[in-house]
């Protein structure tokens, strides 16, 4: 992962790679993008196409822009390959037991650095290249000393910057008209777009969820309890942080920084059991980890908990990246309580991942029999023709029982558990992806949610009967969302749950809402249909 060379580097190294990259950072903002990357990576007489080896490695969030982190692996792949080496991304994972690369060479650069202001070499040389004089690039010059166009939109650097954009300026407007926050997502900020993607994990109790967190992280994390019997009380988000500790939900609720000021919706009782675990670890550096109180089954589902909790799993669900349901092979009943919840993740299907944990307890002919159950429990929950990926595995500190599964049991465990951990592995490189892909399915869903509104303040008469009228139009809501669908050409697939946009609109008077605004339409249709595409051609890998 991006954190990797950083490891690698020596402090004076790192001194050197520091003082590069503020040279090539004209901005300042701790962005190396655009001309300041493309100038200072000519510097190294590299061709084109090695170049854009080079970019695509250290760019493989598809972020659009260099952080120091992602500087250093470019340079350490510079390096590389003026050493001969053929660039791929397994490149540093296999020189990182051999040696440290080398500071590479970088043609120029000591002049360079010796006349830009406030920068001294100490006769000391900071490039293993030529010391020649070259003009200084026009992208390296401050830009700080020229006037700035106070009706200048902020360069846009990311596809996140571009996205929150958007986001204000035409998808919230259109949000905030038909209250969607009211009965779909809450309102999005800045640290929703900065988030770290999050891996969620659900399951009955005792399928090894907290376990399974722990062999991830190879430690366990405060606040971390396993047993026999249900253990984890709460939802706790595991995250990075400077030290290990545990932060009651409160507290991180109101925390603008980090992206569960939403959660403040489902009230003091749920975030009493809530919390966040922090802890330094390279792994959580990249990804967030969600770990889930385990779905009741039988008797205990008779007690009702003092919180929504499958409006909880939803709310987590559309922020998470992956979503892992874990079962056991002597717990494939699904449950009342765990059908809500796999119910409330319609829509997010494509997150879904079935791992069949602690498979190592049968033999292989129990196991195939397990398998089968529990897809045939799926097919009648997922409800849907295509089979769901289930991953089969043991994943604790424990080694796999050989003596249970046989040689051909192990070696499938092996390939189903490696394939997991890739899969998962793949996530931080996907998140700009996921980003773009959860936003514009959000802006199609608030579309959708505007048009249906307004058809129901259309209906509503301007004087007698509004009462009849609306709770006629609650009764017929599958009406008139056929309505809406055919009046505007729209998917079906798109359309929210039914039950669900009925509990909440029972709370509203119909009479209050606004009329339909084609111009918000509009903006959402240009945004979907231009801006969007504009703002990921404009954000690649500049050497295309």
């Amino acid at each position: 992962m991006a954190s990797g060379p950083i490891s690698l580097c020596s402090k004076e190294d790192q001194k050197i790679y520091q003082t590069w990259f503020n040279f090539a950072d004209s901005d300042g903002d701790g962005r190396l993008t655009g001309n300041d990357a493309t100038r200072f990576f000519e510097m190294s007489n590299l061709s084109k196409p090695e170049l854009k080896q080079v970019w695509a490695i250290a760019d493989s969030k598809r972020q659009g822009f260099l952080g120091f982190k992602e500087f250093i692996t470019a340079m350490q792949l510079i390096s590389l390959a003026q050493e001969g080496n053929e660039l791929t991304s397994d490149l540093l994972k296999s020189t990182a037991d051999i040696e440290t690369p080398s500071l590479p060479s970088m043609e120029g650069l000591d002049a360079l650095l010796a006349k830009s202001k406030g920068a001294t070499m100490n006769g000391n040389s900071y490039s293993n290249g030529s010391n020649q004089s070259l003009p200084m690039p026009p992208m390296m010059h401050s830009t700080k000393s020229k006037k700035k166009n106070p009706t200048c939109r902020v360069p846009v650097t990311s596809v996140t910057d571009g996205l929150k954009i958007l986001y204000n300026e035409k998808l919230k407007p259109l949000e905030s008209a038909y209250r969607f926050n009211d009965f779909g997502s809450p309102v999005l900020t800045n640290s929703d777009f900065d988030a770290k993607p999050m891996v969620m994990l659900l399951g009955q109790y005792s399928t090894g969820k907290t376990t399974f967190i722990k062999h991830l992280l190879k430690c366990s994390y405060p606040g971390a309890h396993i047993g026999p019997e249900p253990t984890t009380d709460r939802f706790i988000v595991v995250m990075s942080g400077p030290d290990g500790r545990s932060i009651p939900g409160n507290t991180i609720a109101v925390h603008e920084d980090m992206p569960f000021t939403g959660l403040t919706t489902f009230g003091g009782s749920f975030l009493s059991k809530f919390e966040c675990s922090q802890m330094p670890h390279q792994l959580l550096e990249h990804i967030t980890l969600v770990d889930t109180p385990g779905v009741l089954s039988g008797e205990k589902q008779r007690t009702q908990r003092s919180y929504d909790f499958t409006g909880v799993i939803s709310w987590f669900a559309a922020k998470c990246d992956m979503i892992l349901l874990l079962f056991d092979p002597h717990k494939l009943d699904i449950s009342d309580e765990f059908k809500r919840v796999i119910s409330s993740l319609r829509g997010h299907d494509d997150k879904i991942r079935v791992v069949l944990n602690k498979a190592d307890q049968v033999d292989t002919q129990q196991l195939m029999r397990v398998y089968g159950a529990l897809m045939w429990s799926l097919g009648k929950v997922l409800n849907t023709p295509e089979v769901a990926r289930v991953y089969i595995g043991s994943f604790n500190d424990k080694p796999v029982n050989e003596a249970v599964l046989g040689p051909i049991g192990k070696e499938l465990f092996e390939k189903e558990q490696d394939d997991l951990l890739v899969d998962l592995m793949d996530i931080p490189k996907k998140a700009c992806d996921r980003r773009i892909n959860e936003f514009v399915k959000r802006a199609r869903a608030a579309k959708i949610h505007a048009y249906i509104i307004s058809h129901l303040k259309k209906e509503m008469p301007s004087f007698m009967g509004k009462s009849k009228t609306q709770k006629r139009l609650m009764d017929n809501l599958e009406d008139v969302f056929a309505k809406v669908q055919r009046e505007h050409h729209l998917p079906a697939g798109d359309f929210p749950s039914v039950e669900n946009f009925r509990e909440v609109l029972s709370r509203y008077n119909i009479e209050e809402f606004e009329k339909l605004k084609p111009k918000m339409i509009q903006a959402v249709d240009d945004m979907l249909g231009h801006d969007i595409p504009q703002l990921l051609k404009s954000i690649r890998n500049l050497y295309n």
